[in-house]
């Protein structure tokens, strides 16, 4: 081979070689370019892992200080909760509790701790000592409790000021009072506490202290408002307590009286009883008695008047005539004294009977028209049409009406008007005779049922009566367990009314 061809084939070995090696560089330096990208790529996915890591682990210190605050937060609350149950319980006992003496009693019998405080005292103020007595104490030994009652009342302007203002406070509530503090913690022995007053609205004042040696038991506002709420359930309790006793003494001496009085009224009552009965059988006794020489009278002014004994003189006639007018008012009046006698003893029967209203109103209305018609008097009738009948006496029924009837004709003037209305309500008829006369002064409207009570007025200063008739109504509308009264204006009208029960 020649020399030329040899130098072109190692020239061309070389530029091969020399091509290849290029080749390899560059794809060395390709292959080493991807693998720094790919690098970059996994540094900033390193960095990116290393900031969510540091991330999460800001996130799981937040979680956990989040953790321990909501625990802090749950005691807190659990604590709360068993507090305030405690509280209801006590609460319901004390507020049922009326003795004074036993309010306190209750709350030591209780179990106080979940309140949150092992120690507790309740003094209140004694005006006629002067000072501060304990009536609850509770967490302490007798000789503690004795070595600071003479502390709290050399100190008891602390305790008059807390009861003048009314407020709760506590060793949250006084942090710049280092003072005040520190003396209270030292009197009750206690690292914190709560001292709230107990004010009821009568009788003595107080405060309610509570504590507690625990140094891991922090005070809070709620555990003021708590006792706060304890010491008005005291106050209320005690006010409560106080009211009863007082009640209750207010009570025995009323019933006391009661039975006194209850006593002198039967007393007095079974006096009446016996004077009434006393008063019934003489008036029924002497009206038996006046009957016979009454009747004996009138018939021998009657012998005389009809002159069988002999031609009378005409002033004889004349007297005669006035002694058998007197004896018809004297017979009147027996019988009317007996009736009420009778009925007042339960003697009287009455013969009771289904009777139409209507046509017991229309006959009397016909026997008092012509005294009507005398003195022009207009009589007025206004019964209902369906009108229930009555069970009733028809005689003593239609003298009930002859009465009144009777009485408004005598005291209604000339031109007058009578009114006779009925109207049915819960089972009762009420019957109302109204009319245009003088009418009843005020202060004779109490006694005019009364026997023998004439009102003072011209009319019966002229016209004699016996003042029997209303009693004598009365006894009647009684004796059918109805009731009567009178409405009246003086110089104007009067209305009688009366009722009577439906068959």
């Amino acid at each position: 081979m020649p020399t030329a061809q040899l130098i072109n084939l190692l020239r061309l070995a070389n530029l091969f070689t020399v091509l290849s090696l290029v080749i390899a560089i560059v794809s060395l330096a390709i292959v080493l370019m991807l693998k720094i990208d790919k690098i970059k790529k996994l540094q900033t996915m390193v960095d990116k892992l290393k900031k969510s890591l540091e991330e999460m682990d800001e996130q799981a210190k937040l979680i956990v200080r989040t953790d321990i605050e909501l625990n802090k937060t749950q005691e807190e609350l659990d604590k709360k909760v068993t507090g305030l149950y405690a509280l209801q319980r006590l609460s319901r006992i004390i507020t049922t509790t009326l003795e004074e003496s036993q309010i306190f009693k209750v709350i030591e019998s209780t179990s106080f701790e979940n309140l949150g405080f092992e120690k507790a005292f309740a003094f209140l103020w004694d005006d006629k000592e002067n000072k501060f007595i304990p009536h609850l104490s509770m967490g302490y030994l007798h000789d503690e409790i004795e070595a600071i009652k003479p502390q709290v009342n050399s100190d008891r302007d602390i305790y008059l000021d807390l009861i003048k203002t009314g407020k709760t406070f506590s060793f949250i509530s006084v942090p710049h009072n280092t003072a005040l503090r520190e003396k209270i913690n030292h009197i009750f022995k206690v690292n914190s506490f709560v001292i709230s007053p107990i004010l009821p609205k009568e009788g003595s004042k107080g405060f309610f202290f509570v504590g507690t040696e625990n140094m891991d038991v922090a005070i809070t506002e709620g555990d003021e408002e708590l006792i706060s709420i304890l010491s008005n359930q005291i106050g209320q309790a005690l006010e409560n307590a106080r009211l009863f006793e007082k009640t209750w003494h207010a009570q025995q001496k009323l019933e006391k009286k009661v039975e006194e009085r209850t006593r002198e009224l039967t007393l007095a009552l079974d006096e009446v009883r016996k004077i009434s009965k006393r008063k019934t059988d003489f008036i029924s006794s002497v009206s038996h008695e006046l009957r016979t020489p009454l009747t004996s009278i009138k018939g021998y002014a009657a012998i005389l008047m009809e002159e069988k004994l002999g031609h009378l003189p005409l002033a004889a006639k004349e007297r005669l005539e006035k002694i058998n007018r007197h004896s018809d008012e004297l017979v009147h009046m027996v019988n009317d004294l007996l009736d009420i006698a009778r009925i007042e003893s339960g003697r009287a029967v009455m013969k009771m009977e289904e009777l139409d209203l209507k046509t017991v109103i229309s006959n009397v209305a016909d026997l008092i028209s012509i005294q009507c018609k005398n003195k022009n008097i207009e009589l007025i009738t206004n019964i209902q049409k369906d009108i229930l009948p009555v069970l009733a006496d028809r005689t003593q029924l239609e003298r009930v009406f002859i009465n009144l009837l009777g009485n408004a004709v005598k005291f209604t003037p000339e031109n007058g008007k009578i009114t006779i209305k009925t109207h049915t309500e819960d089972n009762v008829i009420q019957v109302d005779i109204s009319d245009t006369g003088i009418g009843i002064p005020p202060d004779s409207l109490p006694m005019l049922f009364e026997e023998f009570y004439r009102v003072d007025n011209p009319i019966n200063q002229q016209v004699k009566g016996t003042g029997l008739g209303l009693s004598l109504v009365k006894h009647i509308i009684e004796a059918h367990k109805g009731r009567i009264w009178v409405e009246s204006k003086s110089g104007k009208e009067s209305t009688f009314s009366f009722t009577l029960p439906v068959m």
